[in-house]
């Protein structure tokens, strides 16, 4: 393993490359407010044993990249998908598979759209479409206004938790864990990301209204995404319920659609052999060099 601080303008972005470096680049995107560590090692560590070499960064705001006001700095999607460019130069990687999950897949569409030679093959798990009004959904769970396209909103219950009085981190994560809610295994993945970070929270990190820009008005361009493309949807996902990796793998052209029984909006050790197992049949990486680590 090797890490190195990425230089993009005035910004420093945290990156680091695990396994062979002659192997196929895989560039993992995290979710919102999530840095690099949200990506757990054993499920890294699959990635690498079947012959991928795996890139992942701590996005803007978020673990041991640069911390800013939002408000005196402010940036776009556009400018997150180009931070992924950037680590991608910066490693002299000139194509990868790209995996983003959660909002790290909104930005993976974007790079499929506007850095399309970049992007070896496209998975995208636990995200929404683009053109879906995710932002608005947020508060359309709270008033039971129905969504213009008939998806369903987020879970009511979570952003009650997420943004009332009755604030409950522990509810917050029993909900995004699905049917594999495990608390030891929690706590230490969130010590893990808090002693990488050097901080205590992320919560605040991406304030949704403003960095929305980017994502608006580019619904209708998903068509054409020529990468051959993965669509992962956990089942019990709270924030983007089925169907709408149902609705994303429509809107691009030959796109596959994988359905993880009980998996929420995380990736607990639980669901780590069949989304591995999805990802490694898209990229072609099934020829295991060693055994995964086991933690």
């Amino acid at each position: 393993m090797s890490s190195r601080i990425v230089r993009r303008a005035d910004l420093d972005l945290w990156s680091e490359s695990l396994g062979d470096p002659t192997d196929p680049a895989l560039l993992l995107l995290a979710g919102d407010t999530a840095c690099s560590r949200s990506w757990p090692e054993p499920l890294v560590q699959r990635f690498v044993a079947a012959g991928h070499r795996v890139i992942r960064f701590d996005h803007r705001d978020t673990g041991r990249s640069t911390w800013r006001e939002f408000s005196e700095h402010p940036y776009t999607f556009d400018d997150m998908a180009a931070d992924a460019v950037a680590v991608l130069d910066d490693w002299q990687v000139e194509r990868a598979h790209v995996v983003g999950f959660g909002m790290g897949g909104g930005i993976a569409q974007l790079l499929a759209l506007d850095h399309g030679a970049r992007v070896r093959t496209l998975i995208l798990s636990n995200c929404f479409a683009l053109g879906v009004d995710f932002f608005a959904n947020w508060e359309r769970a709270l008033t039971g206004e129905p969504t213009p396209d008939g998806l369903p909103t987020p879970d009511r219950r979570l952003v009650e938790l997420l943004t009332g009085p009755a604030y409950s981190e522990e509810g917050i994560r029993r909900m995004l864990a699905g049917d594999f809610y495990d608390e030891a295994e929690l706590r230490d993945a969130a010590s893990i990301a808090r002693a990488h970070a050097g901080r205590p929270d992320t919560r605040p990190a991406h304030p949704h209204s403003e960095v929305r820009v980017g994502l608006d008005g580019r619904g209708p361009h998903l068509p054409a995404i020529t990468t051959p493309t993965l669509v992962i949807q956990g089942a019990r996902d709270p924030i983007n319920p089925p169907p709408h990796g149902r609705r994303l793998a429509d809107r691009i052209p030959g796109a596959r659609l994988v359905e993880i029984d009980g998996m929420g909006h995380s990736l607990p050790a639980a669901v780590h052999r069949d989304f591995a197992a999805a990802i490694l049949e898209h990229t072609g990486g099934d020829h295991p060099r060693r055994p995964p680590s086991r933690t």
